[in-house]
């Protein structure tokens, strides 16, 4: 099918020139960054377009999330996928070795992984000539110009799901207006996931006969994966002690999460507060916050248990969030009371658990407001709110109850959107079921 949104622009082209200069520079940096995390030469080299797996026999259909969430939406999308497509292969590309890490344990039939090429034309092009993918499908807000035009170049048919661009992602693209048109028409299907986002896209120049709604992926996604034998040591550990759970929180949050833990143990002495900072690196700094509040605590990352006296448990790892999540019904998730944009309740809520969230949770507008309405969540401004919401729930075991099975309900109905999202990508990027 062609391309409606003209050809490409001026500023594609410097765009390109750019980053054939940049590209040498740029692999230095990203290969000292998965070096540190002990990802080999070999596949550090996939960031240039060098593949380290052979390309298989049969139709191969890419998909790409940048990290680790974006990621583990696509493989429930290939995971149903394959049922349909019996005979195809898939290819899953991240930028990060954290993705690359979660996905390994969890990896589909007929499926591999491996590090995407930098948007720059050589290994652009040697991941293309490698792989050679019949339709490739970019999750949530991947749009690398080289990569987008260069794949559809080589008879691959787009799409962009779970789409999600920031404002300010938004408003950079619409002062690049012919270039926004180009880029948009590589794709042949948009799947968004609210109104707000399909009418951004299509400010953009997208097709408005491409643009579809598709809700958000990760209600869809499998249980985080838990670890029977840590969850029952911690369980060993905490024995009958109350326990909530503040996740994902970022910078400006763990301070009115601790003073609403302060707050709490006047009420509830025994509180296990299962601190769990988004980004571990972080971790010394979350240390000296809770020092200076004088609570007690212990380090995950130390091998540190949380024993009876513990206050509060900094869950400063990565890969274990299923446990916390299994350990507590009552689920902070942060990245709300600063305006991040929310993380993900369909995990928490598959968890069994019952969900607080801050205001910002701008990327989950579709998901919030009516998983509130549905009293499977609740929505706090500020410490003193927290606490409140926290010790209605420890104080009303019932209440707490009906939001668990709320919330998981919720949860349920949202990912049976699922089987929409599946029929509509077979459709509109036609791979036909019959290759099976």
């Amino acid at each position: 099918m062609a391309s409606t949104g003209g050809g490409p622009t001026l500023l594609y082209y410097l765009y390109r020139s750019a980053t054939a200069l940049i590209a040498p520079f740029a692999y230095r940096k990203v290969a000292a960054k998965l070096a540190a995390q002990g990802v080999s030469n070999e596949r550090q080299k996939e960031r240039l377009g060098y593949s380290s797996l052979p390309c298989p026999e049969g139709p191969l259909i890419w998909f790409h999330g940048a990290s680790v969430g974006e990621s583990l939406a696509a493989l429930t999308l290939i995971a149903r996928l394959g049922e349909h497509l019996p005979q195809a292969q898939f290819l899953l590309t991240s930028g990060t070795a954290t993705a690359a890490e979660v996905v390994a344990k969890r990896m589909p039939p007929r499926c591999r992984h491996q590090y995407a090429p930098l948007d720059a034309t050589s290994p652009v092009q040697r991941f293309l000539a490698h792989w050679r993918p019949a339709a490739a499908i970019f999750v949530e807000s991947e749009l690398w110009p080289i990569t987008l035009v260069a794949t559809r170049r080589s008879g691959a048919r787009l799409a962009l799901v779970n789409a999600r661009l920031s404002e300010r992602s938004v408003a950079r693209w619409q002062k690049k207006a012919p270039t926004a048109r180009f880029i948009m028409a590589q794709f042949s299907l948009f799947l968004t996931q609210n109104d707000r986002m399909s009418d951004h896209l299509l400010s953009l120049g997208a097709d408005p006969d491409h643009v579809h709604a598709g809700g958000n992926l990760k209600a869809g996604s499998a249980p985080l994966p838990v670890d029977a034998d840590t969850l029952s040591q911690l369980r060993d550990s905490l024995d009958t002690r109350p326990v909530w759970v503040a996740s994902s929180t970022h910078i400006g949050e763990e301070q009115p999460v601790l003073t609403a833990h302060k707050a709490l143990l006047q009420d509830h002495p025994d509180l296990c507060l299962l601190l769990v900072p988004r980004h571990p690196e972080r971790a010394d700094d979350v240390t000296d916050l809770i020092a200076k509040t004088g609570m007690s605590f212990a380090r995950r990352s130390k091998g540190e248990l949380p024993t009876k006296g513990i206050q509060i448990y900094l869950a400063d790892t990565m890969g274990e969030l299923g446990c916390w999540y299994a350990l507590s019904p009552i689920v902070f998730l942060g990245g709300s009371i600063e305006p991040i944009g929310g993380h993900n309740p369909f995990e928490v809520a598959q968890a069994g658990a019952a969900v607080i969230t801050g205001p910002g949770y701008h990327n989950f507008t579709e998901t919030f407001p009516p998983m509130i309405a549905a009293k499977g969540a609740v929505e706090i401004h500020d410490a003193e709110q927290l606490a409140k919401a926290v010790s209605h729930w420890l104080s009303q075991p019932e209440a707490l109850k009906q939001a668990q099975q709320a919330a998981n309900a919720f949860a349920n109905g949202q990912s049976k959107q699922l089987h929409d999202v599946v029929d509509t990508l077979i459709h509109e990027l036609e791979l036909d079921p019959k290759i099976g």
